[in-house]
């Protein structure tokens, strides 16, 4: 009889697992600093179930029983990135330092392409070279700043036809000055390599680690380049000016590599030939069409000369530095890049950074502010499972926290409310062990 009575006393039944934990760790960020309702359901949601804005609410109002108004949130995206941008770098800034003991040494810079999902172009949404290959559709280009560990620093939106080359220094610039960073290195892949950005990372005091173009080298260098005795895992250095050095490896698994990505590549072409599919307008260097030509002003062909040109390249790898680094470090320090990729496919994937559907520049910025925010909260996460030896991933523990839930019961008597979080399974109990047990909440 009391079970009936407590049972129909049941106030609601919330699935908000997800809510919980995240905003622990959206707390333990610092990001509790920044009192704004709105902002901190908008980065759980984003990771709970990133959905459009209207189904977002739908979501907060379903599972974690959060009263949002669509015309609010979209008022409020409007002014978001004037009025959060700065200072949730700023916190994210200093969370990193501290999880890294104080310091900020490495700082690793990659560009991607965002597109949308429309045929409108405007000053920022234009159409330009885009990474997701979606060349018909208008873009922005996103840099993005991160540590040593794929922690978020900053990031910074270019109109989607700006040259990759050019939205580097913007940012390391504007992000050394703001936040007084010393003793530093910047790493990038060799898409962002040039005489100007060299100059003027020289000129401006900066040290460097840049994937060398080696191919483009002078032809001096290049026949250095071939001399150097191939041995698995050795590197060989030239200086180039009184402060740059090019630092040239080669890796027996590279080499392998790159044999198996050509032949790939060459037998794509053979077959499209095959088929009467390559004409002219596949002449260019996109890719393994690097091998084609004209033959006699009619045809196209693969050119076997340019294939046993590309042979000598494999195993091949340039860097370009003015550390005083050995080459076994800056190699290892260059490699540390895969962290920016590893954000980029992490937001582009969980957090469904894109495509996108605003059109509003103050809408884009305040839509990548917030999954700025929700990776930042998402490494932290990742952090936390890693020093707590659990073996799960982020993705895996936020699939539990789906599945548990909080009930608000009214007691008979009293008509006191009480609120229980329910931790039923040893899945449950597993991702609880990761706060403590005050946070989860009990019969009160």
């Amino acid at each position: 009889m009391l079970t009936e009575q407590v049972l129909s006393n049941v106030e609601n039944v919330l699935l908000n697992g997800t809510q919980l934990i995240l905003n622990q760790v959206f707390n333990l960020v610092g990001l509790d600093k920044i009192e704004d309702h709105t902002f901190r359901n908008l980065v759980v949601a984003r990771l709970s179930q990133p959905l459009s804005k209207a189904g977002t609410v739908d979501y907060l109002k379903s599972h974690f029983d959060e009263d949002l108004q669509l015309h609010r949130i979209y008022r409020y995206l409007d002014k978001l990135h004037d009025t959060q941008k700065d200072t949730v770098q700023q916190i994210s800034i200093n969370h990193t330092q501290k999880i890294l003991g104080g310091k900020i040494g490495l700082v690793f810079y990659d560009v991607t392409t965002l597109y949308f999902e429309t045929d409108e172009s405007d000053a920022l949404r234009e159409k330009g070279f885009s990474k997701d290959g979606k060349h018909s559709q208008p873009q922005i280009v996103l840099g993005l700043l991160v540590s040593d560990g794929g922690y978020p620093l900053t990031y910074s939106i270019f109109n989607g036809s700006q040259y990759e080359g050019r939205t580097m220094l913007p940012i390391v610039e504007d992000f050394v000055k703001r936040f007084d960073l010393q003793d530093y290195v910047v790493v990038a892949d060799s898409g962002l390599m040039s005489k100007t950005n060299v100059a003027l990372l020289e000129s401006g005091g900066h040290k460097y680690i840049i994937g060398a173009r080696i191919k483009n080298e002078t032809e001096e260098t290049k026949s250095w380049i071939f001399s150097l005795q191939k041995t698995d895992g050795q590197f060989h250095e030239m200086d180039t000016t009184s402060t740059c050095r090019l630092i040239v490896g080669y890796s027996d698994k590279r080499a392998r590599k790159d044999k198996y990505n050509r032949e790939k590549g060459i037998k794509r072409l053979q077959k499209a030939y095959s088929n009467g599919t390559i004409t002219k307008e596949n002449i260019n260097k996109r890719g393994y069409n690097k091998f084609l030509e004209i033959s006699n002003d009619i045809s196209v062909k693969i050119c076997l000369d340019k294939v046993e040109d590309d042979e000598k390249w494999d195993g091949l790898k340039g860097y370009v530095t003015n550390t005083n680094l050995p080459a076994q470090q800056v190699y290892e320090q260059y490699h540390g890049l895969w962290v920016v990729e590893k954000a980029f496919r992490v937001t582009k994937g969980t957090l469904e950074l894109r495509p996108m559907f605003h059109f509003s520049p103050k809408r884009i910025e305040a839509h990548v502010c917030i999954c700025f925010v929700a990776y930042k909260v998402y490494k932290e996460m990742e952090r936390i499972l890693k020093i707590s030896g659990i073996n799960l991933s982020v993705d895996k523990v936020l699939d539990i926290a789906k599945t548990i839930t909080t009930i608000n019961v009214k007691l008979p008597y009293s008509n006191k409310t009480v609120t229980k979080t329910m931790l039923l399974t040893n899945s449950h109990r597993k991702i609880a062990e990761l706060f403590n047990p005050a946070f989860w909440n009990k019969w009160q």
